[in-house]
């Protein structure tokens, strides 16, 4: 692979011009919303931002959704569903999708449905995802789909294959109905030219699906990047991995696909580690973390020839870091390799001011029925409250708006 010094002719890297990007302009970061969204969503973040409040109210939710309390599904959708997903279904998320485009933001559709284990059901989230696919292909501003593997295989065959190596015959074959809706996902987006993020899950489920991840990237990633494998940095080995899967694809001569994310089960992580009596894989500090994820985005910025990667977080630090990259090397900030996201709902001053300034960046708008979706949105909810300083950041950023407008 050649380098980009040898690429400019240059025996150093060219200079940089200042990085010129802002994320406090609250005109650009909230432009999308109404007065009456701005206030919403205001009010919905200041609950929010009380964990006791989240905490309990995380609970009585799950049990009035499960048993079917009367009103209790209207006032979620009015609520924290209306923040965070694009709809029940895709013709829901079209509106969602094009607002979006309006603002120079890309979507990447999410289908709720997760922990799923009969295979009825199983086959059905494998119809949404073809699905979601086409409608991906229908839409220039849909460039990927994320698929969830505990969507479509019954998790207990991840857990058995990753504890013991090998499967029971049952499992074997529940395992091989995996891969056969796997391979007709990747033949699919492979033939309309979608992306596909494979999300990461917890740690005692993720070694069968980091293997997977690279087997479809072998048949997929060929002349351009199908599959994308997620690598959460708040694991202590996943920088390593990280580089070791870039290399590894180099040698097999395809394009290697990685989305870097901080993570989203540390408290269970820490738990069942301390349960279970081993080392938990979980980083011993934030800045640990931070520390991995910043050098993974540069790794990945330094090798972007051969490395289609995206920047999936809501730390403002991390995603100023990689617009500083791609600036000081000159790269074309539309060069398909380099994107950003954040999840829709969440850290609108970090999507529409690098839309604004013209980088790749995209919303995960999660969509499917409030039953499926609420493990999705109490983890959005839980999430928020142990990120204080983001959060806090966002309603401040919101107050100012609101007070530029008057309202």
């Amino acid at each position: 692979m050649e380098s980009i010094m040898t690429e400019s002719g240059l025996g150093s890297e060219p200079e940089p011009s200042p990085l010129d990007l802002s994320f406090t302009n609250t005109e650009i970061a909230f432009s999308s919303k109404s007065n009456s969204e701005l206030k919403n969503t205001y009010r919905l973040f200041k609950l929010m931002n009380n964990s006791r409040l989240v905490s309990i109210g995380s609970v009585l939710t799950l049990w009035a959704v499960k048993l079917r309390i009367p009103f209790i599904n209207y006032l979620i959708k009015k609520t924290i569903f209306s923040q965070f997903c694009g709809g029940e279904n895709l013709l829901d998320c079209q509106t969602t999708i094009d607002r979006l485009y309006d603002y120079n933001t890309l979507t990447i559709l999410d289908y709720g449905a997760e922990g799923k284990s009969d295979e009825e059901d199983l086959d059905a989230v494998l119809e949404e995802n073809m699905r979601a696919l086409e409608m991906a292909a229908s839409n220039n501003s849909v460039p990927i789909v994320s698929v969830k593997i505990t969507g479509l295989v019954d998790n207990e065959v991840l857990e058995n294959l990753q504890k013991n190596g090998s499967l029971s015959t049952p499992d074997q074959v529940k395992y091989d109905r995996l891969l056969e809706r796997m391979y007709a996902l990747c033949e699919k987006a492979n033939e309309l030219r979608v992306g596909i993020f494979i999300d990461a899950e917890e740690s005692w489920i993720q070694k069968p699906i980091d293997t997977l991840a690279l087997e479809l990237m072998k048949e997929y990633n060929k002349d351009f990047c199908v599959v994308y494998n997620t690598y959460q940095m708040y694991r202590h080995d996943k920088l390593a991995q990280l580089m070791q899967d870039h290399v590894w694809a180099m040698g097999e001569n395809v394009v290697f696909g990685a989305k870097m994310v901080r993570g989203a089960y540390l408290e269970k992580e820490n738990e069942r580690a301390v349960e279970l009596g081993y080392k938990s894989p979980i980083q011993p500090d934030k800045a640990s973390t931070d520390r991995d994820f910043n050098a993974a985005l540069k790794y990945c910025i330094e090798n972007y020839q051969t490395i289609s990667s995206c920047c999936a977080s809501h730390n403002l630090e991390s995603n100023r870091y990689q617009a500083e990259l791609i600036n000081d090397k000159n790269l074309d900030k539309t060069h398909p390799h380099l994107n950003f996201s954040q999840l829709y709902g969440m850290s609108d001053y970090i999507t529409f001011n690098l839309a604004d300034a013209g980088y790749n960046v995209a919303k995960y708008v999660p969509y499917g029925s409030v039953r499926e979706v609420m493990p999705y949105l109490i983890r959005r909810a839980q999430e928020n409250t142990s990120i204080t300083g983001d959060m806090s950041r966002e309603l401040s950023l919101i107050d100012k708006e609101m007070k530029r407008r008057g309202i």
